[in-house]
């Protein structure tokens, strides 16, 4: 079983960063392709970044767009999604997911097919 456990959230101004970490379990890890979700109170969930196996292939969100940027260090098992110029409309309880279908080379941003994921972690951001 993986295991997925973000960190990094907090309170943060407007205009402020965050680099959001998810630590996975599991030697599979570098096979997996890897998602970060978001969810506002009484709002659907969100697609924000996923990123393919190898690290090579990205994609991003409309809101994410051009602020944030995600990562991975299959080393360490962990994967990251960098924050800037955050706005409040970006407060929401983050979540990673690893996709665990068996070709990992392609991202998605539905998140039916990600099997895997964390228990999220809360960002607010203040005006």
């Amino acid at each position: 079983q993986v295991q997925l456990v973000e960190s990094g959230g907090g309170l943060v101004q407007a205009g402020g960063s965050l680099r959001l970490s998810c630590a996975a379990s599991g030697r599979t890890f570098s096979r997996f392709a890897m998602g970060w979700f978001r969810q506002a109170p009484g709002k659907e969930r969100e697609f924000v970044a996923a990123i393919n196996w190898s690290g090579g292939g990205t994609g991003y969100g409309d809101s994410a767009k051009g602020r944030f940027t995600i990562s991975r260090d299959n080393g360490k098992n962990t994967v990251y999604l960098q924050m800037n110029s955050l706005k409040p409309e970006d407060t929401a309880v983050y979540y990673c997911a690893a996709d665990g279908s068996l070709d990992g080379s392609r991202w998605t941003q539905v998140s039916v097919t990600y099997d895997y994921w964390g228990r999220g972690t809360q960002v607010t951001v203040s005006s």
